[in-house]
């Protein structure tokens, strides 16, 4: 029965974890973004984050988006510091074209630092992105 249920693979959707100047607290936050590069839009957009290590691991927080439009993206959640230190993986799920479609994106610790930072596509931004 395993056999026979399908899940295509996830292409031009990814996780992005961005340094951004906060205004109202006049810091530099860590906040976690998700991208949809495709030409279509996502619906019903579940999102299960967790940072986890050999000793410590957060609490798991769920996300979720009605719809994620085409050639945008949307904020998932603020990171702290301590939790960059971790394993952070992001569990993605969503449906197109009435297909559900699954992947997990993993920043391995200690990978999201300002070295590692990259231009984000359709952000115009730096961050770690995780395809």
């Amino acid at each position: 029965m395993k056999k026979d249920i399908q899940i295509p693979e996830v292409s031009n959707v990814y996780v992005s974890v961005v340094n951004e100047y906060n205004d109202i607290y006049k810091t530099h936050d860590w906040n976690a973004y998700i991208i949809n590069d495709k030409d279509v839009a996502l619906e019903m957009v579940l999102i299960v984050t967790r940072g986890f290590s050999e000793i410590k691991s957060t609490s798991t927080m769920r996300h979720k988006l009605d719809m994620l439009p085409a050639k945008s993206y949307a904020k998932i959640e603020f990171m702290q510091e301590d939790v960059l230190a971790l394993n952070n993986e992001f569990k993605v799920t969503f449906f197109e074209a009435n297909k559900m479609f699954e992947k997990t994106y993993l920043f391995r610790k200690n990978t999201i630092n300002k070295k590692a930072l990259q231009t984000i596509p359709l952000m115009e931004v730096r961050g770690v992105l995780v395809k």
